[in-house]
């Protein structure tokens, strides 16, 4: 890891939210936490600038993809490292963040928490500008 990097997790599971949380924190990582598309426009909006933003695709109200479209629209955070972590595996999805830009597409459901952060970082270490 080259840097500390800030992280901003978005994901509306306030336990997952935790748990990911504490294991940034071990390694020395700076995280934050927004539960809803609309707190992280919020935090971006008031200028808040991640490293890093880790979003989950499936939230009520506003989804990852519309959430990731915005930001990118308001030019929220432009140096932020955008990583995807879902449960949401199907081609045309992974397609749809990949046009919109994302560094990292994590699906949850096959990865351990360790590994997730140990990816994030990796991507993060690649894509350092």
């Amino acid at each position: 890891m080259n840097k500390a990097y800030t992280v901003l997790i978005v994901d509306d599971d306030k336990f997952l939210l935790e748990m990911y949380r504490k294991k940034f924190e071990g390694l020395k990582i700076t995280p934050d936490i927004a539960t809803s598309g609309q707190e992280t426009l919020e935090k971006l909006r008031g200028g808040q600038t991640p490293d890093v933003l880790v979003c989950d695709i499936i939230m009520p109200k506003m989804d990852g993809l519309e959430l990731v479209e915005t930001i990118r629209k308001e030019n929220l955070a432009p140096n932020a490292i955008i990583v995807m972590l879902t449960n949401e595996s199907k081609p045309e999805t992974v397609e749809k963040a990949k046009s919109l830009g994302v560094e990292g597409y994590i699906v949850k459901a096959t990865t351990v928490p360790s590994e997730v952060v140990e990816e994030i970082v990796r991507i993060a270490d690649q894509h350092t500008k």
